[in-house]
Formats: structure tokens, C-alpha cells, sequence
């Protein structure tokens, strides 16, 4: 008992917060609640508030743990993070609807990528090969356009059947369509453009080295001199050699077995297809983030305010690259088949139900809730929850993360690559953004805006719960859910107030404001958030 009073005198600021944060949900829900309906379906309303409060609350959470995780560790804050959150849904949109188009762009992106896991080997090189000063300073240059010169031939005569954002017959939104309705016809396959397959291969493959190996000499011309190679370095790296032939071979075999390839994933369940979508978006998320941090962020680590500048910019640059492969119009992403289903059985009666008779909705206490958004997405959101927290709280990479918040010098001096650490910490923030994209996608739709909204989200529950703390993320995204969906339904029912004939149904522009003034609240009592930590 003495622990428990002394706990609430240190943090009694935070106790109150929370318990008037407590009285202020259990009012709504009371007001939720008919009490001149039948008994089955009293707390039809609360319940479907409050799961679709929790499915929103998920989506912002998956990319509000992202960024605060970055934030903590590296303290960059990611303005890109909504953009890249879109891009997420966008690349998972395209291989749950458009999996050849998946499998064209494979090749090209693989055998370009191979060129880069040679730069132990240019790197090895470089070393070896004394050049005059200004040789070393002016080759890579060369280097460079040499490489936009090859890839700039290959890239375009490589067949990518796609689709035409100026013809609604072939646009996203028309593919969309007929995908969600099951009539989904693909165009058939484009050939090289004028010029053989070994000839167009072999360009992206030069390109691709010519690529590596001008990175390896820019990053060669910024290292200070050292006393010497060590032992480790006179070797030649051989597991660059071998990732190099194995990437090579892998883009080869997809490019001559397209066609089959493509079949067999147009021919699969949606559902086994949209599993395929979740990995390909996260993949996708995590490099672009890997790359983003390693090319664009790095140098900039002592400089925030150019750093936030920065990932406006690609924010912004993101989006306009959306609006011209995709389009500007917005349209939706199907849903797996195991979520989608209607018909004998549906709505489910109960969760094995669901799985027996694939039922895209199921009742709950009265309430006619959807399987995926109300059901899927909050467990997904949990399951993520546990999963990073376990990540971070029970392995070496999450010790070394932890240490790295604290005295990241100390941890450089313990021969620990901290750069590396940041690097694969800023992947797998994006990566937590590109998920909540894909799985929103089939949710929300897929607009351009998508990202430029989520993004304020997120940072007004990460100021609700706390910027660097990983459990305020989840406090943050929850509030912010639970606030948007009570004032949405009650803008459906209305809210009887004393003294006025009609009860007060809020508009739609409440939504954003009443959790921006939630979070203004908040933080003139706690400007920590509820969970942050005093700096």
C-alpha cells in the first residue's frame, strides 16, 4: 500500500489525467447506449464504436510506433513517415490487384540492386589501387554518368506491363474495380522494346555496377585516411561475389519464367495474395527507408532542422510520384477472400463461423460489425504491439537500441556499429508504416491525401502519449481512435443536451478539432504526453 500511495504522489498529476480520461469514456458510452431497444441489440451502438474506435486506433498505431521509435533512438523526426505509409498501401494495392506488374518491375530493381552488394569488393579494390588525387576525385563523376547514361537506355526499353492513369479502361481505378468484383482481365505481356533480352539484361546488370562502384568511390573520397588496411580488409569479400551472382541469377530466371510466374499468382486465393502484398509493402517499406536514412539522412544527423526539412521534401516528392505512376483519383483495394464472404451462414453468428463460411461481417452483442476492419485490423494491431515490444525489450538488438538512446558514444566505444544500428532502426520504422498502409488500403481506399492525414494523426496521439515512448504510441493511437469514432457516431445520433429542443449532432470538421484540443489539454497538464519522459 505505501508503494502504491507513493506512486500516485509522484505521478499524481498522470492518475488524474487518466481517471478523467476514464470518466469522460464511460459518459460516452452511457450515451451510446438505447435503453428502448430490445435487450439483444441495447449495446449495438457501443459496440460498434468502439471496435471501429479500436481498427483506427491500430492503423495510427502501426505508424506512430514506427516514428517514435526512430525519434527516440536517433531523434529525427520522419516528416516523410506519412508518405511512405501511403506508399506502403499503393505497393500493396499493386501486388493484390496487379501481381504481374509486381513480377515485370522484380527484374529490372534486382539486377540494379545487385550491382550494390559489390561495394565490399569495389571498396576492396579501391584500396588496392593507388590513383593521383585528382583521378580519385574526378572518376567517380565519370562513374556516375556512365551509370544514368545505361540506365537511362535499359530501364525504359524494359517490358513492364502496367496500366494508363489517361485511360480510364486500362487506370487503377478501373483495375480496381473489376478486381473487387472478381472480373478482373489483364492485358497480356509487353516484349523488350527493339532490342534482345540478353542485351537489355546485360545494360541493367553494367548499370547496376557502374552504380556501386561510383558509391563506392564518393564514400572512398570522404573517408579520412587511416594507418592502414586490417588484416580483414586485405582479403577479398566473397559473400559480396556470391550475393552479387545469386541476385543475378534469381532476376534472370524471373524474367524468363514471367509468364508462368505471373499465372500461378493470378490464379491463387486473394487471401494467399494478400499475404503476398503485406510482405511485398513491408519489404518495400524497410528498403526505402534503409535508403532514405543511409543516403539523405546520415549526413545531416547534427543539423534537425535540415533533417525535418528534408523528409518534407521527400514527402513531397513521394507524393507527387504516386499522383504519376497511379493517378490522383482514388480507389479501393479488395479484400481477402477469408474476410469477404456473403451469403449462406454470414453474418457469422461466432468466430469459427467466420472462417468456415468466409463472412465478411458477424454480430456482436447486437452490433453488425466487419470482420477485417473491426476485427482483423485491432488484433493485427496487438499482435505488432507484443511482437516489437519484444524486440526491444527482450533482445540484443533491442538492448543495444535501448543503450543507444542513452550515450550513443558509449556504445561506438564497446565496437558496436551504432550507424548500422540506425540504419536498420530507421528500416524497421518505415517498414511498421508501410504495414499499417497495406493494411489499411483495404479500409480507408487509396488517395494521394492518405498520407497527409495519417500523419497528423499520429503526431497528435504521439503527443498525447508521449514522443519517444513506445506504450504512449499505443495509449496515443487508441485515444485518438476511440475520440474520432465517438464524435462520428454521435454526429449520427446526436447528443442530448439540457435546455436545447434538438439533440447536438457534430459536424465533421469536429473530428480533427476535438482531438487536436484533446491533445492541447493534455499537454498544458502533462507536456510530456502521459507516458514521455522528462528530458
Amino acid at each position: 500500500m505505501p508503494k502504491i500511495l507513493q506512486s500516485f504522489r509522484k505521478n499524481r498529476t498522470l492518475w488524474i489525467t487518466l481517471l478523467a480520461l476514464s470518466v469522460i469514456f464511460i459518459l460516452g458510452v452511457r450515451g451510446l447506449v438505447d435503453p428502448d431497444a430490445e435487450d439483444g441489440e441495447r449495446y449495438k451502438n457501443v459496440v460498434i464504436t468502439i471496435l471501429r474506435g479500436f481498427s483506427t486506433g491500430s492503423i495510427i498505431f502501426l505508424v506512430a510506433s514506427g516514428f517514435s521509435i526512430i525519434f527516440g533512438l536517433m531523434n529525427v523526426l520522419n516528416m516523410a513517415h506519412g508518405a511512405l505509409f501511403m506508399i506502403g498501401a499503393y505497393v500493396g494495392w499493386t501486388m493484390a490487384v496487379r501481381p504481374d506488374t509486381v513480377v515485370d518491375a522484380f527484374t529490372p530493381l534486382v539486377l540494379i540492386a545487385a550491382g550494390f552488394t559489390l561495394l565490399p569488393v569495389w571498396d576492396w579494390l579501391l584500396k588496392k589501387v593507388k590513383l593521383p588525387k585528382i583521378i580519385r576525385s574526378i572518376w567517380p563523376w565519370v562513374g556516375l554518368i556512365l551509370a544514368v547514361v545505361v540506365l537511362g537506355f535499359a530501364i525504359p526499353k524494359y517490358p513492364i506491363t502496367s496500366w494508363d492513369v489517361g485511360s480510364y479502361e486500362i487506370s487503377p481505378t478501373n483495375f480496381a474495380f473489376a478486381a473487387s468484383q472478381g472480373q478482373l482481365i489483364l492485358p497480356e505481356a509487353e516484349q523488350f522494346i527493339k532490342i534482345s533480352p540478353s542485351i537489355g539484361l546485360g545494360a541493367l546488370i553494367l548499370g547496376g555496377i557502374l552504380a556501386g562502384v561510383t558509391v563506392a568511390g564518393f564514400a572512398i573520397n570522404r573517408r579520412p585516411a587511416t594507418a592502414g588496411p586490417s588484416r580483414k580488409e586485405n582479403s577479398l569479400p566473397i559473400k559480396g561475389l556470391l550475393f552479387f551472382g545469386g541476385l543475378v541469377l534469381l532476376g534472370s530466371l524471373v524474367h524468363f519464367y514471367n509468364t508462368p510466374i505471373s499465372a500461378f499468382l493470378l490464379a491463387i486465393d486473394s487471401t494467399w495474395l494478400f499475404i503476398l502484398a503485406v510482405l511485398v509493402a513491408v519489404t518495400t517499406g524497410a528498403l526505402l527507408g534503409a535508403l532514405i536514412e543511409s543516403t539523405l539522412v546520415r549526413p545531416l544527423y547534427e543539423t534537425h532542422i535540415y533533417v525535418l526539412m528534408l523528409t518534407l521534401g521527400v514527402s513531397s516528392i513521394i507524393i507527387e510520384a504516386v499522383r504519376t505512376i497511379w493517378g490522383a483519383p482514388e480507389f479501393t483495394m479488395p479484400r481477402p477472400s477469408i474476410f469477404n464472404g456473403t451469403g449462406d451462414g454470414c453474418p457469422a453468428e461466432s468466430i469459427g463461423a467466420i472462417f468456415q463460411n468466409k463472412c465478411s461481417t458477424i454480430f456482436v452483442l447486437g452490433g453488425r460489425v466487419r470482420t477485417y476492419n473491426e476485427l482483423f485490423i485491432p488484433i493485427l494491431g496487438i499482435v505488432v504491439l507484443i511482437v516489437v515490444w519484444i524486440l526491444l525489450q527482450r533482445t540484443r538488438l533491442g538492448m543495444i537500441v535501448r543503450a543507444g538512446v542513452q550515450d550513443s558514444e558509449m556504445v561506438r566505444a564497446l565496437g558496436i556499429n551504432v550507424q548500422r544500428i540506425f540504419t536498420v532502426v530507421f528500416a524497421l520504422g518505415v517498414g511498421l508504416a508501410a504495414l499499417g498502409g497495406v493494411v489499411g488500403a483495404p479500409s480507408t481506399g487509396l488517395t494521394t491525401t492518405l498520407g497527409d492525414s495519417l500523419l497528423i494523426n499520429l503526431l497528435v496521439a504521439l503527443a498525447i502519449g508521449g514522443l519517444t515512448s513506445y506504450p504512449g504510441a499505443a495509449a496515443g493511437a487508441l485515444i485518438v481512435g476511440l475520440l474520432q469514432q465517438f464524435i462520428i457516431k454521435y454526429g449520427q445520433i446526436g447528443i442530448n443536451i439540457p435546455f436545447m429542443d434538438e439533440p447536438f449532432k457534430p459536424t465533421p470538421p469536429l473530428v480533427p478539432a476535438m482531438t487536436v484540443l484533446l491533445m492541447v489539454v493534455i499537454l498544458l497538464v502533462l507536456p510530456n504526453g502521459l507516458f514521455g519522459r522528462k528530458e
